[in-house]
């Protein structure tokens, strides 16, 4: 009450209307209009109109304003809702504007973290398990299918629908294998995304569901008879000498083509007679050792005066300090009649079963193919004791070799080409 007897009233905004929002004329100042609730728009001499909201700061109390965007852009109710949602905001001790700008920063790295970018952060971690050949074939499939619709994308804008309309037309070229390996790839990028807090959970999951499962085809490989086909056919095969010890050296190794053709001169131990692959050069990221039998040390004889100062035994023709092309073989398996027949990696099944045919420990015949198991006591075991029991079964592997040759010019055989006579082949 007043000293008078009457009441002071509490002095209140009169709340803006769309008219005179829009019919607010630009003065020789900067002038204001309140709408009430801290919410302003303020009109500019050049005609400019200008939201703001008038609020304290939480715990510090001090006055700001907050922009809430340009009329007509912002409508007056839409400024309303603006400011309603920052009051919310402050209601639970949140500064909208550093709300806003940690929201748009939050926004700015998410839609940085494209596909194509986080494909890569999650192959370096890849790397770490699967071979550099296995690494480089994923990048290059990525790039090739998934890049050109998908790669720009930020991660958490990739969905099920947009990942199976990239994939849908190599399907119907009916590349089910591709198709599969990328199904796979997608998702293990997706889970990385996950795992890295990126984002909440993975869109991707089964659409594999969504192609045709492809056909599962056996690599080709001969029969166990078959062998004295190839080893007949080996010796007069217009390979060049290299080549022809490359896939001789697979043979009796009992490796992957890509081990084989990466082999060098500072892995072989010619004194133990054990051949040790580095871990970064195997399929499973395990170190290898293999026993050399005398007729793979013969094969080392042979290439040491054609190779011996290169780093690698099986050097690349035109790069002398890199090592020759792992589809080598395939291609000279090919040019001499096995096309369709055999591959490369087909030698191995081919050992495996000839090998466990003659009744070899299965056990044994795994660790020599460097099949890794799920056991880890048993994979170390592996590793180590088993060289002992590998050693004979490589000598009876490599002498059943020599016998599918014999008379037929096997470079490691005794009735082989001599060392002259087979580097004059070469040359």
């Amino acid at each position: 009450m007043t000293k008078s007897g009457t009441t002071k009233m509490a002095r209140t905004t009169k709340p803006l209307t769309n008219t005179e929002v829009k019919q607010a004329k630009p003065k020789d100042k900067v002038y204001t209009l309140s709408d009430g609730g801290g919410l302003q728009l303020r009109v500019k001499p050049n005609g400019s109109k200008l939201w703001l909201l008038d609020y304290l700061r939480p715990y510090t109390k001090k006055r700001t304003s907050l922009s809430l965007g340009s009329y007509p852009a912002v409508t007056l109710a839409l400024a309303r809702t603006k400011r309603d949602a920052a009051k919310d905001l402050l209601v639970n001790d949140i500064d909208p504007q550093e709300h806003r700008d940690e929201t748009a920063r939050k926004n700015e790295i998410a839609n940085s973290n494209t596909l194509e970018y986080i494909a890569a952060q999650w192959l370096i971690i890849k790397r770490s398990t699967v071979s550099e050949g296995h690494a480089q074939d994923t990048w290059r499939s990525l790039e090739k299918h998934i890049s050109p619709n998908l790669g720009k994308l930020p991660i958490h804008k990739v969905t099920a629908i947009k990942a199976i309309e990239a994939i849908k037309p190599i399907a119907a070229r009916g590349s089910l294998e591709t198709v599969k390996r990328l199904c796979q790839r997608l998702n293990e990028i997706m889970l990385y995304s996950v795992n890295t807090g990126l984002i909440t959970a993975n869109p991707l999951t089964g659409i594999n569901k969504a192609f045709q499962n492809p056909v599962k085809k056996h690599l080709p490989t001969l029969k166990p008879e078959q062998l004295r086909d190839l080893m007949v056919t080996l010796p007069v095969a217009s390979i060049k000498m290299t080549t022809r010890c490359l896939i001789e050296w697979q043979l009796h190794t009992m490796v992957r083509p890509s081990e084989a053709a990466g082999t060098r001169w500072d892995e072989i131990d010619l004194k133990q007679a054990l051949w040790q692959i580095p871990a970064e050069r195997m399929k499973k990221k395990q170190a290898h050792t293999v026993p050399l039998t005398p007729q793979s040390l013969a094969l080392l004889e042979l290439m040491q005066p054609i190779s011996g100062k290169s780093p690698f035994v099986f050097p690349s023709d035109r790069h002398f300090h890199k090592h020759i092309n792992a589809s080598t073989a395939n291609v000279a398996l090919k040019r001499m009649g096995f096309g369709g027949q055999l591959v490369a990696h087909g030698l191995l099944s081919l050992a495996s079963t000839t090998l466990n045919e003659q009744g070899f420990d299965g056990d044994i015949v795994e660790a020599a193919l460097a099949h890794m198991g799920d056991n880890e006591v048993r994979n170390a075991y592996n590793r180590s004791e088993y060289i002992s029991r590998r050693t004979p079964m490589m000598r009876w592997w490599s002498e059943h070799i020599e016998r599918a040759a014999t008379g037929n010019m096997s470079l490691t055989g005794t009735k082989s080409l001599s060392l002259i006579g087979a580097i004059g082949l070469a040359l």
